[in-house]
């Protein structure tokens, strides 16, 4: 068995993929060289944008606020309210269709769609927590202009809007309502302030807000007086920075990660999520597979049957890692009437990229971390409050993310941290955005 690990560690070395070339704490540190001078206005592939929206303000009990979260196909909306033990409680919950989904929609269209799905709640509440998860431009009023949509949704008119001023606008032209204290923030800030609300009883020095599913993102609070490029802030207080951390353009990058890249529909464009998220490394794997199928790490029979492999899902690598001899998974159907030692050596090629991934994550989280410049007392430690498919449901990756956290930063830096899940993330975030903001 070692003699098969170390051929496949030699062929991922040979072409810059595997994990133990890996240093988190250099990556780390590029990373957060990186985060500095994206709060500077200098160049650099993280955006670090700042969303004006404060995590200090207690979150007031027992008063409704309105709440809508428009991200993929799917907009919810519903009310929410904190109660006297501060557990939320989520009321009037309900799904419908994000508009310009179907059909190309103009901005009244589009907008007075969105007012429409909350007629029937818009008199609970002043007040509006939106998680708009699309490309925004923040402004310090706390609404946000859009800057593009993904090509499923269809509103070109709505591009370069203002979102909040519209929505008020139709809720004015279809309701008895009066115009609404309306908040807008993103899926990762939301699942950020949901940290807020978990109700374990600890006490956190911050927080920071970490997706990892089909994308990946990350958001962490940040010093006013830290936030070079924007103007008039007050320096004693702090914000959520929404990163951008997908955006990373400085981790090493091996010869699948440039190929996988350059295939892509959007070449140098976030390559950073395109080495450590759900959408692309089903395709990563895939594609390294393929590689050591052509320079002979399986026998001839094994590669002819792989190469055979159209495409592989990040589902698909899980399985296989979960149950490498079962039935209904296409690598070990591939696999079935060939050598065991073809088996093993795929379950190491697969198993070294979620490791080398699970170490670019965890060189991710690090810079959040010992950014925010909290977490050093181990009783209040940072909360990362963790959202994605991706980072539960992967076969090892938590683990194996864990397992360099614990290295670095909390054993190389004395920052320590606790991972929580909160259900409904974005929901309670966004009303506790609404509620104190």
């Amino acid at each position: 068995m070692n003699e098969t690990k170390d051929k496949v560690a030699a062929f991922l070395a040979k072409h810059g993929m595997h994990y133990a070339d890996i240093s988190v704490e250099e990556v780390c540190g590029v990373f957060l060289d990186e985060m500095r001078q994206g709060l500077s206005g200098t160049t650099s592939s993280l955006a670090m944008l700042s969303t004006y929206i404060e995590t200090e303000r207690e979150v007031p009990r027992n008063k409704p606020v309105i709440v809508m979260d428009a991200g993929g196909t799917n907009f919810r909306v519903a009310t929410v309210c904190f109660r006297d033990e501060g557990e939320p409680e989520i009321s009037a919950f309900r799904v419908f269709a994000m508009p310009g989904i179907k059909e190309e929609v103009g901005k009244d269209r589009f907008f007075g769609v969105m007012a429409g799905y909350i007629a029937d709640i818009v008199n609970t509440s002043d007040s509006i927590g939106f998680c708009f998860s699309y490309p925004i431009e923040m402004f310090p009023t706390k609404d946000g202009r859009v800057l593009y949509f993904s090509k499923e949704i269809k509103a070109p008119e709505v591009v370069g809007q203002m979102i909040g001023a519209s929505l008020n606008e139709a809720i004015s032209d279809s309701t008895d309502a009066g115009p609404k204290q309306i908040v807008l923030l993103n899926d990762t800030v939301a699942t950020l302030l949901a940290g807020k609300a978990h109700s374990s009883g600890a006490h956190f020095d911050s927080y920071i807000g970490f997706i990892l599913g089909t994308g990946t993102n990350t958001s962490y609070v940040e010093q006013n007086k830290n936030i070079a490029k924007a103007k008039d802030l007050d320096p004693a207080k702090a914000q959520i920075v929404n990163v951008e951390s997908g955006g990373f353009g400085k981790a090493p990058r091996g010869t699948v990660d440039k190929q996988l890249d350059a295939d892509s529909a959007s070449p140098g464009v976030n390559v950073f999520e395109k080495m450590i998220s759900g959408a692309y490394l089903g395709p990563m794997c895939h594609a390294t597979m393929r590689l050591a199928s052509e320079e002979g790490l399986f026998s001839k029979d094994a590669a002819q049957r792989l190469m055979t492999v159209r495409e592989t899902s990040t589902k698909d690598i899980s399985d296989f890692l979960s149950n490498p001899e079962g039935s209904a998974n296409p690598l070990a159907k591939a696999l079935k009437r060939a050598p065991h030692a073809d088996t093993v050596t795929l379950y190491y090629l697969v198993d070294a990229l979620i490791e080398r991934a699970a170490k670019l994550t965890a060189a991710n989280l690090s810079s959040a971390a010992i950014k925010c410049g909290k977490g050093r007392d181990p009783s209040r430690p940072v909360c990362i409050v963790a959202e994605g498919t991706t980072f539960y449901h992967l076969t090892s990756l938590r683990q194996k993310v864990e397992y360099y956290l614990k290295q670095y930063p909390v054993d190389g830096q004395g920052v320590y941290y606790r991972i929580v899940t909160v259900e409904n993330a974005t929901l309670i975030g966004a009303a506790i955005a609404g509620l104190t903001n």
